[in-house]
């Protein structure tokens, strides 16, 4: 059996996106993908890159991805965000994960980031725990936020109060 885990190319993007798709679906969300192939590949490979990608093929076909980018913490520096790990669900439960997962983790430790942070929905079970067999640091006292794009089309900044 045949495994390699590589750096995402613009070839991917469509795979990479169908492996989005199939992640919305297993968080009861499939309608509220809104990217598509273009605007991926471009903030992937465009001038204003965005984020990079490992992909992990099985016998020549994508089977997972990790997903990540960098920002910045104003009392860290530079931290690396890893927004997702999707293995398609027939390869589940095979270590798929964890060897995405590792990969990531070797690049913020080549990079020397001070932080490497990832969100976890609380009623996933199976990858809370599997992130709890790398000591991970759950935080219970930060709470996400965050505006939609209706939300910001819409915003007047002299209506709030």
């Amino acid at each position: 059996m045949s495994i390699i885990i590589r750096k995402g190319t613009e070839n991917d993007v469509p795979q990479a996106l169908n492996l989005v798709k199939e992640l919305a679906v297993f968080e009861n969300a499939p309608t509220e993908v809104e990217v598509n192939i273009q605007e991926m590949t471009n903030s992937g490979f465009g001038k204003n890159k965005l984020f990079d990608f490992f992909v992990l093929e099985k016998e020549n076909e994508i089977i997972g991805i990790a997903l990540y980018y960098y920002k910045y913490s104003t009392w860290k520096g530079r931290c690396l965000f890893l927004e997702d790990i999707i293995v398609t669900e027939e390869e589940r439960k095979n270590g798929y994960g964890k060897l995405l997962f590792n990969e990531v983790a070797k690049i913020a430790q080549k990079e020397k980031v001070k932080r490497m942070e990832w969100q976890v929905l609380d009623w996933n079970e199976a990858a809370i725990n599997f992130y709890k067999k790398y000591d991970s640091n759950f935080d219970a006292e930060w709470i996400n936020c965050k505006l939609n794009f209706e939300q910001l089309q819409s915003f007047d900044e002299g209506k709030k109060s």
